[in-house]
């Protein structure tokens, strides 16, 4: 049985690129080759979470798709048990085209999919029972998520210690946190990026951002910066930590990563200062290779790098 959950959105990514520029009208640009990988938060967080040494379930929605099947033997292969998946005949499997031009930001052609059909209902309270984290990824994007029926399943969590951790997707459309305000007192560990932190809050500084999150009941909020680092905050202190500077191929996936490393430091109950080194190189190396978990490191492989740079 899993001690990790990782519930919410699934995607075959499929990834075109680095190239050097995008074709004009007409022309054929041919490349080695165009991957298809597994991706979507729950997915690449689940897939980190193994690499880390940990058993990891995946729950969410694919469609009866040949993209389902890729997904489906990509999750397993990676030591991910996929027996909360559920297959829908709604709607087709989640893709994004990823393109990847040499010194711009990602391009994505995106078709939601089946995502689109996961709810609540469909997380077992019996699956629920045997685990020490639950991770929801995806929050704010996944309209068959109602909340009063969130906020139930995350008081359930709390009642049964389990540490819940959620992760946002929040659209551009999306703003304010009416929908959100039930869930917060509910949410051990709340990890927006920025963007998604401003648009929910309405508020730039960082700082006041966190403090708001706070204030509504999130038991420890972290806010992630880019380039700026990460700022984290609960009711013992505040903490800052910087980002990890690597040799960055594909920015996809560093923010999933960064949640894995988050959950990593909860199962081994370390302390907020430890916790955030770890998530930072576990995010900036899942920049290292294209795809959002290839580069990702093994718990060796973090140990390593601290051992040689943090002297």
């Amino acid at each position: 049985m899993a001690d990790i959950g990782c519930a919410g959105i699934l995607v075959a990514d499929i990834f075109c690129g680095p190239i050097e520029k995008l074709p004009v009208p007409g022309e054929l640009l041919a490349v080695e080759e165009i991957p298809s990988k597994a991706g979507g938060c729950a997915a690449n967080v689940a897939i980190d979470l193994a690499k880390q040494g940990f058993d990891v379930d995946v729950c969410g929605c694919l469609g009866d798709d040949a993209s389902a099947a890729v997904l489906m033997k990509s999750l397993a292969s990676a030591g991910v048990d996929c027996t909360q998946v559920q297959r829908v005949d709604s709607h087709p499997t989640s893709k994004t085209v990823i393109l990847l031009i040499e010194g711009e930001d990602r391009r994505y052609i995106h078709t939601f999919g089946a995502n689109a059909a996961f709810n609540v209902r469909q997380i077992s309270r019996q699956w629920i029972d045997g685990l020490k984290v639950f991770y929801l990824g995806g929050l704010c994007a996944m309209p068959g998520i109602v909340t009063s029926e969130l906020s139930e399943l995350l008081r359930y969590c709390r009642q049964q210690d389990i540490v819940t951790v959620v992760d946002v997707v929040v659209p551009k459309s999306y703003s304010g946190m009416d929908d959100l305000r039930s869930l917060m007192p509910h949410i051990d560990y709340f990890l927006p990026n920025e963007d998604e932190a401003w648009r929910l809050s309405g508020i730039t500084n960082t700082q006041r951002q966190l403090e708001m999150f706070l204030e509504l009941g999130v038991n420890t909020a972290i806010v992630t910066r880019g380039k700026d680092g990460v700022l984290a905050a609960n009711a013992d202190g505040c903490w800052q930590a910087e980002v990890c500077p690597m040799d960055s191929i594909d920015p996809s996936g560093s923010g999933d990563a960064f949640a894995a490393g988050i959950i990593t430091g909860i199962m081994y109950d370390w302390e907020m200062p430890e916790m955030l080194r770890y998530a930072t190189v576990l995010g900036a190396s899942a920049t290292t290779a294209i795809g959002t978990t290839d580069g990702v490191f093994t718990a060796e492989d973090v140990r390593k790098f601290l051992d040689k740079n943090h002297k």
